[in-house]
């Protein structure tokens, strides 16, 4: 009862109708306990802080060096984590305190593909009982109708619906990532966090994965929320491209202005480590080698968190942290050198 006001008055602020999902200065802090007593002495910020929004229909990409945040962020988002500060909006309402009852009803608004296809699926379970988890959790499906949705979802990933009976063993790498693709489609989702779904697969496969995952958002009306380190195939996937460091957003724009015109100095180190497939430009262009290692997400930085490897800091970046802004072109990034 008393949370209908708060809900009606994120609707009036997040109102846009092209965005289904953003983040308001999100925060995922996890306890660091020491001693016999186990006493708090402090946290790892996983997330401090972060902006994001998602389209409707479009493909965001999350990308960043390993240990950034980008799967806290994903899970966060779908509620996996209790979140330790900040907001998530999905369509206009504020999803971040939900609990109990009123959770369980967005679920299957919401779901996730996983990063590695063999630990996310259950090898005591035939291919039709881990799709059909959802369905029983969720809905009321039984018999004949839930045999022939099960095989109805298994067509639409690219396998043969006759595999229902088999084991996870029994496929390969790129088959059991499509049977997680199939579970997370079962109960009709509007939004999917694809965590690193290609990662773990051949070189040979990822394009036949991802080009799956094109089709599927075409033809359901699907929103991706997709990590990854592989800046080629972000590039080829997404629309929007947000680029993570220690725990924060620090550039968020289209695809076509992050590739052509990077202006965070840590997105510009990023892109300079993507390959150019013509041999001249390759040798013309300068790499930009970042010195030292990520400091401690346990003990960030002052100010800027990326001024202790980046090649344009100045005095500033140790005193102030650089606020989220809006560009000229429409970009959104945290940086004092960008002006």
């Amino acid at each position: 009862m008393t949370s209908e006001p708060a809900v009606r008055g994120e609707e009036k602020e997040f109102g846009q109708a092209d965005v289904l999902l953003r983040t308001k200065d999100l925060s995922m802090h996890f306890p660091i306990y020491k001693g016999i007593l186990r006493r708090q002495v402090g946290a790892v910020r996983a997330l401090d802080g972060v902006d994001l929004e998602v389209r409707r229909g479009r493909t965001l990409g999350l990308v960043g060096e390993s240990g950034c945040g980008k799967s806290t962020t994903g899970r966060a988002i779908l509620r996996l984590y209790e979140p330790t500060g900040g907001r998530i909006v999905f369509e206009g309402k504020d999803i971040t305190h939900l609990r109990g009852d009123r959770l369980r009803l967005m679920r299957p608004r919401m779901q996730m593909i996983f990063q590695d296809p063999q630990a996310c699926l259950n090898p005591r379970m035939t291919v039709g009982s881990i799709v059909a988890e959802p369905l029983d959790e969720h809905t009321t499906l039984k018999g004949r109708e839930r045999d022939e949705r099960i095989r109805e979802l298994l067509d639409s990933v690219g396998l043969n619906p006759d595999f229902a009976n088999r084991y996870p063993h029994e496929f390969s790498g790129g088959q059991r990532q499509r049977i997680g693709i199939a579970r997370a489609l079962a109960l009709n989702p509007d939004f999917i966090v694809c965590d690193e779904p290609i990662a773990a697969l051949d070189v040979s496969i990822q394009a036949q994965v991802v080009n799956l995952l094109q089709d599927l958002q075409d033809r359901f009306s699907l929103t991706y929320l997709f990590i990854s380190h592989d800046l080629s195939m972000v590039r080829h996937l997404c629309d929007e491209v947000a680029v993570m460091y220690l725990g924060k957003v620090v550039e968020l724009a289209s695809r076509d202005l992050i590739y052509k015109s990077p202006m965070h100095p840590y997105t510009k180190a990023l892109l300079s480590a993507v390959p150019v497939p013509e041999p001249e430009v390759e040798r013309a262009r300068q790499r930009v080698i970042l010195k030292g290692d990520v400091p401690s997400p346990a003990n960030p930085p002052s100010g800027c968190r990326f001024r202790t490897r980046c090649p344009v800091a100045f005095d500033r970046c140790a005193a102030e942290q650089p606020a989220w802004r809006k560009v000229a072109d429409g970009r959104w990034v945290a940086c004092h050198r960008a002006e």
